[in-house]
């Protein structure tokens, strides 16, 4: 039994609601004889990975669906077996960097090289270039992006690769003017609106357009994050005419509680207290990047006016040093305990 978000996932370009144009677009590509690299990028739950199988399928049709997913293991020069796993079909073969660790680099060039090499499956088909796609490619080293570059160049004829990223702040020059740029914008609201209505009609449910509006309007236009909502509910609620608020969910309670503890004590024993929590959000795949994100609106939201530009800007500091560092607890414990320097000398003014 699968998600309703999985469940009701367009298949096709044609099935797409929305970014109409970028559709089209897409399709003509496809259907040309001179496909060139992609990356995708935009904000999560835009629909960037869904529009990366759909493109699969216009190219391939739909034995591209028929996915197998596999552990790998790689020898490293040390001697040292690494496992990652790799989702594939005969046409296509995923990867996420994020499996790989430090040895990104030689991973990406053998596994590359090792798909470039073979023959297309298929030898009807009219494209006869197997497709790479990198997941979350802006997580890959500095050393691992020039080696993807080098490899584009080598292998263009018999290999064409996909990358699909949130941002391109991390991604090298070399490798973004390689790829032709797709940027996958967020649905417009009555969009997601649009969408929630059209799955709950599926689902047998009554949804009032009101609480579709709150859903959409409280997961910021995320269309996976506003399905799951969606779901989440009415498993809950049989009737879903007398819902009227949107519960937020776990990890955004978690956070809430962490802007409280900031602001009810700053000292070391509360700072170790907090690190705790952000080990838990870690390691349930919250993102570190939305933790500052979410913990700097949360802490606007309850500090004083003249503290709100302080916040911002550490806020926007520590999180260029997320991006840019690898020990993610590290910059977040900095952020939270600039934050706790900056209240405690209001507390003390005061």
């Amino acid at each position: 039994m699968s998600l309703w978000a999985d469940k009701y996932k367009p298949k096709s370009l044609d099935q797409l609601t929305y970014h109409n144009e970028l559709s089209t677009h897409l399709k003509k590509l496809a259907n040309s004889d001179n496909f060139p690299h992609l990356l995708f990028y935009g904000p999560p739950g835009a629909g960037k990975k869904t529009r990366i199988a759909a493109v699969l399928r216009e190219i391939y049709g739909p034995s591209a669906e028929k996915l197998k997913v596999e552990q790998r293991q790689f020898v490293t020069s040390s001697n040292r077996k690494m496992i990652f796993t790799v989702v594939s079909s005969n046409y296509h073969l995923e990867l996420n960097p994020s499996d790989l660790g430090m040895y990104d680099r030689v991973i990406v060039q053998d596994v590359i090289k090792g798909i470039a090499q073979t023959q297309q499956v298929d030898a009807n088909a009219r494209h006869q270039f197997k497709v790479v796609i990198i997941d979350q490619a802006d997580e890959l080293t500095r050393e691992a992006q020039a080696a993807l570059r080098r490899t584009m160049e080598k292998y263009t004829a018999s290999m064409r690769l996909i990358l699909c990223c949130n941002g391109l702040g991390k991604i090298i020059a070399p490798v973004r003017s390689r790829c032709l740029l797709m940027r996958v914008a967020r649905p417009e609201t009555d969009q997601v609106v649009g969408a929630l209505l059209h799955v709950a009609n599926k689902e047998g449910l009554r949804l009032p357009k009101q609480l579709a509006l709150h859903i959409a309007e409280h997961s910021e236009r995320n269309m996976r994050a506003a399905l799951l909502a969606l779901e989440s509910i009415a498993v809950r609620h049989s009737d879903l005419s007398k819902v009227t608020e949107v519960d937020s969910l776990d990890w955004e309670i978690a956070i809430s509680k962490i802007a409280d503890m900031i602001l009810q004590e700053q000292s070391p024993q509360r700072l170790l207290a907090i690190r705790q929590h952000l080990y838990d959000l870690i390691i349930k795949c919250i993102q570190p990047s939305l933790i500052i994100k979410k913990l700097t609106f949360y802490l606007l939201d309850k500090v004083d006016p003249s503290l709100k530009l302080q916040i911002l800007e550490k806020a926007a500091f520590h999180e260029h040093r997320l991006r840019m560092g690898k020990k993610e607890i590290i910059h977040l414990e900095a952020f939270i305990a600039s934050v706790m320097h900056i209240y405690k000398r209001f507390l003390n003014s005061m």
